[in-house]
């Protein structure tokens, strides 16, 4: 199978996520975490990579970078290779460490940059033995996590030699020392009301997050890439390495649990929410473009695909009851991704 093509170009910026191999354990101690962050602060300043943000989870990492070179894939294999031949050399193991290819999507600047730095943060404590802890524990947790670059953005912690602070903090805004406070109080507020509207933005592209321009010139972008090589899309560009499901079952799962057949989805209702859900996981299940979903459920365009789903985004903001059922249709769909 060809490998994944990836979109590359001066001053991109990514959110990459790499995942472990069969979900097991990425690092058996501290010392493969240090030395995982060394590898990376070594390669950003071999290959001009600029490193806003990290979160070392159990079974995966979240990085946020920027590439004024225009070399993600140069970055990523230096990071990997060596922490795989590390790991294994360390841990008396052979084979992969890491699974597939690593995610990356790339991101628009500013204000979907913000938020996307308090979704990569705040994922310590989005956990699930975390998330019906009271908000106090949860806060003095999120602080006292040591393999996050919050603690040094938020000043209640070390800082690391490796992130690069300051563009993120100019977002937050104040001045000095005044924009760690600041920082602090937008990632920290997020505990008390997660941001489930940004959580759809996420989702509307495996590619891309941004805002329906951005995305758009991503999609286009790619998909000429894929003419110039002149080889099909590989099916392992997906988010964080999912397989990508068919649009069958997609369509499937939603009808099934919002109990209607599948070719109601392509029926104009008014103030009806489901094809906005639906729209929204054939994005992330299925790979496809906001237009190619817009096809399948008989909308004109990809921004009829948009609409319905900054629709459904203000409904599940204050519908506890369309929440869960948009929750259950991506819990079911990632047991079979």
């Amino acid at each position: 199978m060809a490998r994944q093509l990836r979109l590359e170009y001066e001053g991109a910026i990514y959110h990459v996520t790499v995942r472990s191999n069969g979900g097991e354990n990425l690092f058996k101690g501290d010392k493969d975490r240090v030395y995982l962050l060394s590898r990376i602060k070594e390669c950003s300043e071999l290959h001009g990579v600029r490193v806003y943000l990290f979160c070392l989870m159990r079974n995966h990492f979240h990085l946020v970078i920027e590439t004024p070179k225009a070399n993600l894939s140069r970055f990523m294999q230096s990071v990997l290779t060596g922490y795989t031949v590390y790991f294994n050399l360390r841990h008396g193991r052979h084979g992969h460490v890491t699974q597939g290819r690593y995610g990356a999507r790339l991101v628009e600047g500013d204000d979907y940059l913000l938020k996307l730095s308090r979704y990569v943060h705040l994922n310590p404590v989005c956990v699930k033995n975390m998330k019906g802890k009271p908000t106090a524990e949860r806060l003095e947790a999120l602080r006292k996590y040591r393999w996050s670059s919050y603690p040094g953005y938020s000043g209640t912690g070390a800082r690391y030699e490796l992130v690069d602070e300051g563009a993120m903090l100019a977002l937050a805004g104040g001045r000095g020392e005044e924009r760690r406070q600041e920082y602090r109080r937008f990632v920290e507020e997020g505990l008390k009301r997660p941001d489930e509207e940004f959580e759809v933005e996420m989702w509307r592209s495996p590619r891309s997050i941004g805002n329906e321009e951005f995305r758009q010139r991503i999609d286009d972008s790619y998909a000429e890439k894929i003419r110039d090589h002149k080889r099909p899309e590989d099916v392992s560009f997906r988010r964080e390495a999912r397989k990508r499901l068919s649009a069958g079952k997609v369509e499937e799962v939603v009808a099934k649990v919002f109990g209607i057949r599948v070719n109601e989805l392509k029926e104009q209702r008014r103030d009806w929410v489901v094809k906005g859900v639906a729209g929204m996981m054939l994005v992330k299940y299925a790979d496809m473009t906001q237009r190619e979903a817009a096809e399948r459920l008989g909308l004109k365009t990809g921004a009829g695909v948009s609409y319905q789903v900054r629709k459904l985004a203000k409904q599940m903001g204050h519908d506890k009851e369309q929440t869960l059922l948009v929750k259950r249709i991506a819990k079911k769909l990632d047991s079979l991704s």
